[in-house]
């Protein structure tokens, strides 16, 4: 399993995904989901992958190699997409590409397709955009009445995202926010964990502010982690307890 999560707020985009992959309790692996397509001052895309990872990966391939096109047969990568909703497009064409050629064999497998893509970024002049690509090949937008997109195992993250992030939200507080999300997953499902790899690019700059990843040993999200955990309790033991039943 994994978890990546997209927040695009006023000020820029944020994207943040674990590195864990397992196929069972005693394969447990590291691989990056996170990936970064970038000529600075020109353009910046981040991609980040969940499912499958044999499938993201070839996807990956696909959108590095080039797919060609049905009328012209050039190949189109994605460093050459002129907009972040062309890019969208051709990482959905790539998925169905894949869908194509490896669909049967993994279904006479009993292998489900299973991969989803976060894409964000800007390209020149362009607005900066944030996308959830499907398994299908179809893909949604990230809008400013929730500014943020999850894929992978989302539900323990999301009601931090929910509760505290809005378009008008600082860029690094959304980075902050982002990252208790991603604690709150980890402390619940034991197939998301650390290394985990971030980007911070601010709006119109064209260039990653910040390319990281978080180590196990790293004090800043070891004190987030305890913070959060602390800020919780206090949370709760300052909340009134209900005032049902004779004990109340």
């Amino acid at each position: 399993m994994t978890y990546c999560a997209g927040i695009l707020v006023q000020d820029g985009l944020v994207m943040i995904a674990d590195t864990r992959t397992n196929a069972g309790l005693d394969n447990v692996s590291t691989f990056r989901k996170l990936h970064l397509f970038e000529e600075p001052g020109e353009r910046i895309l981040a991609l980040a992958s969940a499912g499958n990872l044999s499938l993201s990966q070839s996807v990956i391939s696909l959108l590095t190699e080039g797919i060609p096109n049905g009328e012209t047969g050039e190949l189109e990568k994605l460093d050459d997409a002129p907009t972040v909703f062309r890019a969208a497009q051709l990482v959905g064409r790539a998925i169905l590409n894949l869908r194509r050629t490896m669909g049967q064999a993994l279904e006479e497998a009993r292998v489900g397709f299973d991969v989803s893509f976060l894409l964000g970024g800007q390209i020149k002049d362009g607005p900066m955009r944030l996308f959830m690509i499907y398994s299908a090949g179809n893909f949604i937008e990230c809008g400013m009445d929730a500014p943020f997109l999850q894929i992978g195992e989302h539900k323990y993250g999301k009601p931090i995202l929910d509760r505290a992030v809005t378009f008008e939200t600082n860029l690094f507080d959304a980075l902050k926010i982002g990252l208790i999300s991603m604690d709150s997953t980890m402390r619940s499902n034991i197939g998301v964990g650390l290394p985990i790899d971030l980007v911070v690019v601010r709006r119109d700059a064209q260039k990653a502010e910040i390319v990281h990843r978080i180590e196990a040993s790293e004090p800043y999200f070891s004190d987030l982690r305890e913070r959060w955990s602390a800020a919780l309790r206090a949370a709760h033991m300052a909340i009134p307890r209900p005032p049902y039943g004779p004990s109340a």
